[in-house]
């Protein structure tokens, strides 16, 4: 139940923002994408769990919890980007409440979800350097997607230290490569904590009764 609710909750912020703002413009955005890869991670795994079927491949899990994670820290820690919507004033009420799911909520209850109910000893190192595969594809996507757009468009570049028309080729690709070994200590992290962590699942699974022997 608590998977369902909290991909309900990814889904319904994301759904929220592509019916206020440009559905194109909403879906360029990375939290938007981590969202949307979230909540399908945590539906399909609810619906396993629920029919007693193996869960799904921890790789995807990771990425799932990886991607918000850094969604979430980019979000809070680097300078604001655009708004998702591209409108930050139309309906400020439900822009706010939908970011602070998206950036917040989702990725605190996805890590939860991690933490308590997943097995332990999953996740591996060399899944680290894949799931940077992601943000690579997203950065190709981001400075191709601001060359096509006219100069002087609003929101040409949706994060500013993105900015190549600002700072230039050689900035921006200078904080990629800091982002991207700050995301790759981020993943090692992640598996190092997972090797660490009790086994949640373990715990909650034992029934208490006892077996004995037969009679006569």
């Amino acid at each position: 139940m608590y998977r369902l609710l909290a991909a309900a909750l990814s889904a319904a912020a994301v759904t929220a923002d592509m019916i206020i703002g440009p559905a194109a413009r909403v879906a360029c955005d990375f939290a938007v994408q981590a969202n949307i890869l979230l909540a399908l991670v945590l539906a399909v795994s609810a619906r396993r769990a629920w029919s007693a079927r193996r869960p799904l491949p921890s790789g995807l899990t990771g990425a799932a919890v990886f991607y918000v994670t850094i969604a979430a820290l980019v979000h809070h820690l680097l300078p604001a980007a655009a708004s998702i919507t591209g409108a930050p004033d139309t309906h400020p009420l439900w822009q706010s409440t939908a970011a602070h799911i998206l950036h917040t909520a989702a990725p605190a209850a996805a890590l939860l979800d991690w933490l308590l109910l997943t097995a332990p000893d999953r996740l591996h190192l060399r899944m680290a350097a894949p799931w940077l595969l992601c943000p690579l594809a997203y950065l190709a996507f981001s400075l191709t997607r601001g060359e096509l757009l006219a100069p002087g468009m609003p929101e040409r570049y949706l994060y500013p230290f993105l900015d190549a028309a600002q700072h230039g080729y050689k900035h921006v690709l200078g904080n990629a490569l800091l982002l991207g070994l700050t995301f790759y200590a981020l993943a090692v992290l992640l598996v190092a904590v997972d090797h660490a962590r009790p086994n949640p699942v373990r715990r909650r699974t034992k029934t208490g009764f006892r077996l004995r022997p037969p009679v006569g």
